[in-house]
């Protein structure tokens, strides 16, 4: 395969414009990045803090899993397709020669066995069987420690990241307040307790702005009223 070309600043910036205007822009992987094969394909679907690294966030083709990747693990040239290897040209079947013939000699008649003593049964040698060479069982490679963590904002809006090994599959994807909620049912009392207490809290500061804006909206209908 040939030299991919990274991903420069001139590039980003364009995946920046063409995802900010509705169109997902495609990508594919060089031989830098980890996890995935070279030269396949993906769709760009956002962008983190670029001081972190790995701040590109793409959705392989055919995966609904969003991974992160840094400029040198990404390409905007599209790899060339392999050439199928051409076929062998058939061989013309050989012709082999026939046997001269031979002189046709007289069959000799079958020599008669000997006969054995009834006492005695005939010998039976047994043969050994070889053993079967052991297997070598292979060593399976030790799986990936997984950090999922959840984050909230004051304002009651909830982010999850994914940390598989050391590479950050998933950064800062948001997700609905309900869902978290559910899912801290089923873990211990003392994270449902903690989940809790920070809905609880966006849940009075929402209120407290609905209010707000409420009467906002009141005062302002009456200046309207006078004014007309």
């Amino acid at each position: 395969m040939a030299q991919l070309v990274s991903l420069t600043d001139e590039d980003v910036a364009q995946l920046r414009g063409e995802l900010t205007a509705g169109r997902p822009p495609m990508v594919w992987f060089t031989k830098a990045a980890v996890g995935v094969p070279a030269g396949g394909s993906a769709k760009v679907v956002a962008f983190g803090d670029a001081s972190e690294g790995d701040f590109i966030q793409v959705r392989p083709t055919g995966s609904k899993d969003v991974l992160s990747f840094s400029p040198s693990e990404l390409t905007r040239t599209r790899p060339p397709r392999r050439k199928a290897a051409p076929k062998p040209p058939a061989r013309a079947p050989r012709s082999e020669p026939k046997p001269a013939s031979e002189p046709v000699l007289p069959k000799a008649a079958p020599a008669r066995p000997a006969p054995q003593a009834p006492d005695q049964p005939p010998e039976v040698r047994p043969t050994a069987a070889k053993p079967a060479p052991p297997r070598r069982a292979g060593r399976a490679a030790p799986p990936a420690e997984v950090t999922v963590t959840l984050s909230s904002t004051p304002d009651g809006d909830w982010r999850v990241e994914v940390v598989v090994g050391k590479k950050r599959t998933v950064r800062a994807l948001p997700v609905p307040p309900a869902d978290v909620a559910r899912a801290a049912r089923a873990l211990p009392p003392q994270v449902s307790e903690a989940v809790d207490r920070a809905l609880d809290a966006a849940r009075r500061a929402q209120q407290t702005r609905v209010a707000t804006l409420q009467a906002e909206l009141e005062e302002a209908q009456r200046a309207l009223t006078e004014l007309g």
